[in-house]
């Protein structure tokens, strides 16, 4: 008789309820199809496992001893994929970043070529998408880094036990606007008297988003901001400022040179800054020899 893995979570499901009808239905089984592979797995190993006198049913002696088996069985083929995945990434030349897109136009070219300079990188595959993308390809371990912005009162879903970071950077939200007549800021964030402030805002979903209104939210309630526009990524709220459409936060990596060129200019004091942290984060064990020597390195920078 050839053994089915679906027999131990079977097995499983009727030690943990001792009800037959119960236990089939969490399998999303029929009663009669799940008695006959519990019958199965008794055969396979060659003694009952279940008392099927008593109400609730009982383990067996030997059921007692296999619900053990079956549990460690069941969990050390659950981490054999990661651990699979652990071996691969040991022996891959290749990194892989994951980075938010403000960050890969702006900061990633510059930290590859500081690394270049301490160890030799080999191939590097970059992949530029929104946060909550990055975070995922993590959590599937499609990765072995993540680069992003980050607020220590915005918390992601990489700031968590199973991950490691570490500050590698900085940067600020900066408020910026075209400039109007004279130099000054075309929109000026301030308690307005003559009309609202043009706002190019970040979606609900937007990282930065989540960072504005967690920061400045209770101060910009008590700005007269009209929303005209709304983005998920910072270039392409770059975009719109330059056009004069209004006020943004963007990262200042991003608008240096629009700032030093003239192209748009500061549209508030500098108590309208927002710091934030260039994060680099990784999974907290097993990520490999390569991508090991990037992140002692990128310690040392």
């Amino acid at each position: 008789m050839k053994f089915e893995f679906t027999w131990l979570e079977d097995f499983l499901a009727l030690a943990g309820t001792g009800n037959f009808t119960r236990a089939a239905q969490e399998r999303h089984s029929s009663q009669p199809a799940f008695s006959r592979r519990v019958r199965a797995l008794e055969e396979w190993i060659g003694a009952p496992l279940v008392d099927r006198s008593t109400q609730p049913a009982r383990l067996t002696e030997a059921g007692r001893w296999f619900g053990g088996v079956a549990q460690d069985l069941v969990a050390r083929i659950a981490r054999l994929p990661g651990e699979a995945r652990q071996i691969e990434e040991a022996s891959s030349a290749t990194l892989r970043i994951a980075s938010t897109h403000a960050l890969s136009f702006t900061f990633v070219p510059h930290w590859l070529r500081a690394l270049e300079a301490q160890l030799p990188l080999g191939p590097v595959a970059l992949t530029s998408d929104v946060l909550a993308r990055c975070e995922a390809q993590m959590q599937e371990g499609k990765v072995h880094f993540v680069l992003a912005h980050a607020h220590p009162r915005v918390p992601g879903s990489l700031d968590g036990d199973a991950y490691r970071s570490a500050v590698i950077g900085g940067d600020e939200l900066v408020p910026v606007s075209k400039p109007g007549a004279g130099g000054q800021a075309l929109h000026r964030l301030r308690k307005a008297a003559k009309g609202d402030v043009p706002m190019l805002a970040y979606t609900e979903e937007s990282g930065m988003g989540r960072v504005v209104r967690a920061v400045l939210g209770r101060r910009l309630d008590a700005v007269r901001c009209n929303v005209v526009f709304t983005a998920h990524l910072a270039s392409v709220l770059r975009s719109m400022a330059l056009d004069g459409r209004g006020v943004a936060w963007l990262p200042r990596t991003l608008v240096k040179g629009d700032l030093d060129d003239g192209r748009l200019v500061e549209a508030a004091g500098s108590d309208w800054i927002v710091g934030l942290d260039i994060r680099l984060y990784r999974q907290r064990d097993g990520i490999g020899r390569v991508a090991q020597a990037v992140w002692d390195a990128s310690s040392r920078l």
